[in-house]
């Protein structure tokens, strides 16, 4: 064969994405559409049909997955032209989870919904681009070690913990002193309890400066995601909490740092875009050109930092604290805070109660030390139901 262009043989990289409907899962599709050795084999959503039928008709994987079941007679009448398998609910999920012609799981579905799926990968042999934070947060202490025995790699996906993950690439992993993490500090930032009292949804849901779906969107405002964050860090890092810090950086250009035992800091910074963490998981360690704004150092003209306020974001606090019991109790502040959020969005409580009823909910659990899958399951239909009880 000749050396041309031409007789290139070009090894195609065949990914499975969950959550293909929501915002990580359209912008890896995008991803796909630009780099041509990507093969999407198989989709998961929720419950949006219309996006799902036009992902299919594009992408042509073998099996679409909808978690409802209504969902996936309407998708299987659309595609009735088609050869498709239509799946449903956590069945579909596992389905695509061991199916041998995926070599990656996109895992970019909200809740704890992504549990099963990703332990299901990994016994299969799959690399996972997590972009699930609940998989790590309740179940971490379950699938790091799975990930290690069956010798797969959890590539991250969040643009915090993948700049962590840049920053110590080609390092001494023993000599990582300290990790920071860094925040906007959302669209509340700088303000009192009291100011917080009358925050709205629509004043919650303004982001300054990512674009993202709405829970996790309310969870930057609150700051829980930074505390989920932090949880998820110490297990994909391996790193105690006493050496994870919080930085609230409001221009989001430095998206994480690593300390080495020299006082070094590395620091990966970037635009504002989360494709790049996308694509650096679904290609390393190889890094593809990336169209995009690239940064501009004398338009920026500086870079703040400043200390969260664990007093007013007492999302953040409670986290540390359910981080520190460990067992189940990171389960119960991930799905009190997943219960608060939606009956905040749905203007039944107010944005400070979203805090209030995690720590209720965290004051109410008996703690469980090692929660098997079942238990964690059960900590969160039991968190659900407390919650149910306490705001009707």
């Amino acid at each position: 064969m000749g050396n041309g262009e031409g007789s290139r043989i070009v090894t195609m990289k065949k990914i499975a994405v969950l959550g293909s409907t929501g915002s990580i899962g359209t912008q890896t599709l995008e991803i796909v559409r630009k780099q041509k050795d990507l093969q999407v084999v198989a989709l998961a959503a929720g419950s949006n049909v219309a996006l799902m039928e036009q992902q299919i008709r594009e992408f042509q994987p073998m099996i679409a997955v909808m978690w409802s079941e209504e969902a996936a007679r309407e998708l299987k009448v659309r595609m009735a032209d088609t050869e498709i398998k239509i799946g449903c609910g956590m069945e579909g999920l596992l389905e695509i989870a061991i199916m041998e012609e995926a070599e990656v799981l996109v895992t970019a579905l909200v809740g704890m919904i992504g549990i099963r799926p990703t332990i299901a990968a990994i016994e299969s042999g799959k690399n996972i681009a997590l972009a699930n934070k609940e998989t790590l947060v309740t179940a971490g202490h379950l699938i790091m070690p799975l990930a290690r025995k069956h010798g797969v790699s959890i590539l991250p996906v969040d643009s915090e913990h993948s700049a962590i993950f840049q920053s110590i690439n080609g390092e001494n992993k023993k000599r990582i002193q300290k990790l920071f993490l860094t925040a906007s500090g959302g669209p509340f930032r700088g303000k009192t309890r009291e100011e917080l009292v009358a925050v709205q949804v629509e004043d919650a849901l303004k982001h300054p400066n990512w674009a993202m779906g709405k829970k996790i969107t309310i969870d930057s405002a609150t700051m829980v995601n930074k505390g989920l964050e932090v949880m998820e860090a110490a297990w994909l890092f391996d790193m105690d909490l006493d050496s994870i810090e919080v930085v609230v950086h409001p221009q989001s250009i430095i998206h994480s740092m690593v300390e080495y035992a020299d006082g070094a800091v590395m620091a990966q910074m970037g635009t504002p875009d989360m494709k790049l963490p996308i694509a650096y998981a679904l290609f390393y360690p190889d890094r593809r050109p990336l169209e995009g704004e690239r940064l501009d150092f004398f338009k920026l003209g500086s870079l703040t930092f400043e200390k969260p306020d664990r007093k007013v974001f007492q999302g953040l606090e409670l986290a540390f604290a359910a981080a520190r019991q460990g067992g189940s109790m990171p389960t119960v502040y991930n799905a009190a805070n997943e219960r608060a959020v939606s009956l905040f969005l749905e203007r039944k409580i107010g944005f400070i109660q979203i805090p209030e009823l995690i720590e209720a909910s965290m004051n109410n659990h008996k703690r469980v030390e090692k929660p098997s899958v079942e238990e964690i399951l059960q900590t969160e239909q039991e968190a659900y139901e407390f919650i149910r009880r306490v705001v009707s």
